[in-house]
């Protein structure tokens, strides 16, 4: 049975590394307690006080309280030099001052706009201004005796200056640090300090104390500003909430999964590096105390929602809420577009009109969520998303409606749901596998990939569910699975499949585009010979016989007619019906001219011509290539052939260069267990030898 120490007194105890899932620690004073490395699923901290215990509390205060005065006494520096714009007697003395109030407010104006980090940038600026400024007087000084005087009030004024800015950097931190031990009476306690510890030098004149105290006072606004979680001085908050937290509940790497601090005071409390799926923060107090690293902590608005549960009208789009626990939240009308809401929890939250584009809803709990009008364009969920008992009436599957239209795909069409029908709706969205493709698909890429995670995954059956087209290049094709299915694997080995796929498709293309370059070179090359022989033939008659051959048939049966022609002493065969040849008309092309070749003179070594005859067959008999491919395979192989008549030949050469590219890049796009890949690694190897190709 868990332990129970509700309401006992805890402080300073150690849990460290314990097992205390489920335990109670409702109303327990743990301040002071380490939980660190502990499993603390389920467990109850409601209404609990976690943070500082009073020696500590005390201890930091008055550490705050010191740095505070010591920086408040370097203030006096900037106030005597300031002061000095009053002495008008003295020109030395005016100029000191004109140009340390210069660099002062240059200094406060930059902070205040930008930050302490800039101003503080902005500052060694204007002070490296000024000490060129007075470098350059004391040489126009030279030889009167003043120089030395101009100098020497150069580097004091810099010396002095830098120590007041530096002191007021650190005076707001300790600001800082005093308002998240205590809050404003501890602010107010270093302000009073710093404040007293300028009057301390009350003899530098009342100008000087005024000046110091402006510097001071403009000090404690900047860390209170940054405090109230101001991102311009965000590295001030920071190493406040650092400081203060020293010495208090810690439960750094602790796994907190499901555990409740509803009510709880969590000022000063370690939530370094925790496991917060679905921990409840709902009305914690001084959470923006503790310090944190957890995304859905260290974002100010989504802390706020996760405490008080009131998101209304809000924009959260692309928000990390991954875990996040907003049971009953009242999210109506939120913008939730692009958020990561996998594994966090809505049940029985208000989700009325609320848009859920794109959102990662992964493992995802609406129990009993009211999402009547809500927008699920694109919504990523699948069969862990829990969507039992919801109350919608309708919603919508697009985000805007269609292009000249007010259709947002309202489902149902008309009417409103009967009670299980939006669940049903998705059932089958449940069991699918979403492939987004964002620059459109290649579809020969597409059909290899889909067939390559087919054979991976033999056991998983997978089928078509759907193919949307998004618009903008947008593709979204839906692949159905079996509920057991392990969809992330899928998905990654349909990814790297189909980029694989897409690449030797790619391939081939460039290899098709390089060998018509390569042949438009040859038929160039070839076409100053024809012209030779077109010159020869023209003075010699052209005998054209025609054979007409017409037989009577039935009249079921349509005429026949063939002819045959004949140019000179160039004579070939002309196909003339128009028909682009079959596979077998190619097939038998590639015999002819492979038997061209001379056989090889050693029965157990073949030559070139037994070699593509092997290839041949093995393009033929394989099952997986498109007739298309299989068709231009077998064009790559006559060209291998034509070039094994004359290899030496340099078109030869290069045409039988452009058919092997043409190959490898048709047989880049099959799985590499077929048959054919096997046999033209073993044999494209062989046949470039033979050719001289290397």
């Amino acid at each position: 049975m868990p332990p129970d120490y509700s309401g006992q007194n805890l402080r300073g105890r150690s849990f460290k590394g314990q097992n205390l899932t489920g335990a109670n620690f409702s109303k327990a004073d743990i301040r002071g307690a380490n939980f660190t490395n502990a499993i603390l699923k389920d467990t109850d901290f409601r209404g609990g006080k976690a943070g500082l215990q009073r020696r500590w509390t005390i201890g930091l205060l008055i550490a705050s309280w010191l740095l505070s005065g010591i920086s408040g006494f370097f203030s006096i520096f900037v106030g005597v030099f300031v002061a000095s714009i009053f002495n008008t007697k003295n020109t030395g003395n005016f100029i000191t001052g004109i140009v340390s109030l210069i660099v002062i407010l240059v200094f406060f104006i930059i902070t205040i706009r930008k930050g302490l980090t800039a101003g503080l940038g902005a500052f060694a600026v204007a002070l490296a201004g000024a000490v060129a400024g007075y470098v350059a007087v004391a040489g126009a000084l030279a030889g009167t005796g003043a120089a030395g005087g101009a100098v020497a009030r150069a580097a004091a004024v810099a010396i002095a200056v830098a120590v007041a800015v530096a002191a007021a950097a650190a005076r707001a931190v300790a600001v800082a640090a005093a308002a998240a031990v205590a809050g404003a009476a501890a602010v107010a306690v270093a302000v009073a300090v710093a404040v007293a510890a300028t009057a301390a030098f009350s003899g530098a004149g009342a100008g000087a104390v005024a000046g110091a105290g402006a510097f001071t006072l403009f000090s404690a606004y900047i860390g209170w500003r940054s405090l109230t979680g101001d991102e311009k001085d965000a590295w001030v908050r920071s190493f406040a909430l650092a400081f203060a937290a020293t010495g208090g509940t810690s439960f750094r790497n602790a796994d907190l999964t499901d555990a409740n601090f509803t009510g709880a005071i969590l000022r000063n409390t370690d939530f370094r590096k925790v496991n917060l799926t679905r921990t409840r923060f709902y009305e914690a107090k001084k959470l923006d105390f503790a310090r944190v690293d957890h995304p859905i902590l260290a974002n100010r608005g989504v802390l706020n929602l996760l405490v008080t549960g009131n998101g209304r009208g809000k924009s959260y789009t692309g928000a990390n809420l991954k875990g996040a626990n907003l049971i009953g939240a009242d999210l109506k009308e939120a913008n939730l577009k692009d958020a990561n809401i996998t594994e966090a929890t809505f049940q029985g939250a208000c989700l009325e009109r609320a848009n859920l584009t794109l959102a990662q809803a992964v493992s995802t709990n609406f129990t009993s969520a009211q999402m009547t009008g809500a927008c699920v364009e694109a919504w990523n969920i699948e069969s862990t998303t829990k969507l039992d008992n919801i109350d919608c009436r309708f919603i919508y599957l697009l985000e805007h409606p269609k292009p000249e239209t007010d259709d947002r795909e309202r489902r149902p069409s008309s009417g409103d749901f009967q009670p299980g029908e939006f669940t049903k709706l998705f059932e089958e969205v449940l069991n699918t596998v979403d492939l987004i493709f964002r620059n459109g698909i290649d579809w020969k890429a597409f059909v290899n990939a889909f067939q390559t995670v087919q054979d991976q995954n033999e056991d998983t059956e997978l089928a078509l569910q759907s193919i949307e087209n998004k618009g903008d290049g947008v593709v979204v094709v839906k692949v159905g699975v079996p509920v057991d299915a392990d969809k992330e694997k899928i998905h990654s080995d349909f990814t790297q499949s189909y980029q694989l796929a897409l690449q030797a498709v790619e391939e081939k293309y460039k290899a098709q585009l390089q060998a018509k370059d390569e042949q438009i070179v040859i038929y160039r090359q070839q076409s100053g010979e024809m012209a030779e022989i077109v010159k020869l033939l023209a003075n010699k008659p052209i005998n054209v016989q025609v054979d007409n051959k017409v037989e009577n048939k039935n009249m079921t049966n349509s005429n026949d007619a063939s002819r045959k022609i004949e140019i000179g002493s160039v004579g070939r065969d002309f196909n003339a019906s128009g028909q682009a040849l079959n596979l077998g008309d190619i097939s038998g092309t590639v015999t002819n001219t492979i038997n061209q070749l001379p056989a090889s003179l050693e029965p157990e070594k073949p030559g070139i011509k037994e070699l593509l005859t092997q290839l041949q067959a093995a393009i033929e008999a394989d099952t997986n290539l498109p007739q298309e491919d299989k068709a231009e395979a077998l064009e790559q192989v006559k060209a291998l052939a034509e070039a094994g008549k004359n290899p030496q030949e340099g078109a030869m050469q290069k045409a039988a260069k452009t058919a092997i590219k043409i190959l490898k890049g048709t047989i880049a796009s099959l799985p590499s267990a077929t048959k054919l890949v096997e046999q033209c690694s073993n044999l494209l190897p062989l046949i470039s030898n033979f050719l001289g190709l290397g």
